[in-house]
């Protein structure tokens, strides 16, 4: 029982790719730098930061963070200087500006056109005219009385 309660343990607490060669001897800088390296993201891996990712280019990117924030950058200028040295797809959360703000505007606006078109469709569908059946002719009564005559 114990070893499961480990196990599980182990699975559900974060998984950091940094290496103890990286760790800056600041804390207050590591901690700036872990924070900083959550929201950048491993061009290698894609959908990790480069906080969890133990590719080289993520062990590489972290190591940039540090030596920025060594030299004395904020925040903002680490992070800018990456951003110009990779693009923007380097960021887990791109900005919502210039180009950017078509794309993080088209699901609410295509969701807002397609409840549009549908409203609209069932609008015209309630008004449509009913097709009333038109009543038998003579000879079509007749030839019906026929077919039902046991």
């Amino acid at each position: 029982m114990k070893r499961l309660v480990l196990i599980l343990m182990l699975l559900a607490s974060p998984v950091f790719a940094v290496q103890p060669d990286e760790i800056l001897d600041d804390p207050v800088l590591e901690e700036r730098a872990r924070e900083l390296s959550k929201g950048l993201r491993c061009l290698v891996c894609q959908n990790e930061s480069i906080d969890e990712s133990n590719a080289s280019l993520a062990r590489d990117l972290r190591l940039l963070v540090r030596e920025r924030l060594v030299v004395g950058d904020s925040d903002e200028e680490a992070v800018e200087f990456i951003v110009a040295r990779y693009g923007e797809f380097v960021l887990l959360n791109p900005t919502v500006t210039g180009a950017n703000w078509l794309l993080w505007a088209a699901g609410p606006l295509m969701l807002l056109l397609a409840g549009g078109v549908g409203v609209s469709y069932l609008r015209a569908r309630a008004k449509g005219t009913s097709t009333a059946e038109a009543p038998l002719s003579d000879a079509e009564q007749a030839r019906l009385d026929d077919i039902l005559r046991p």
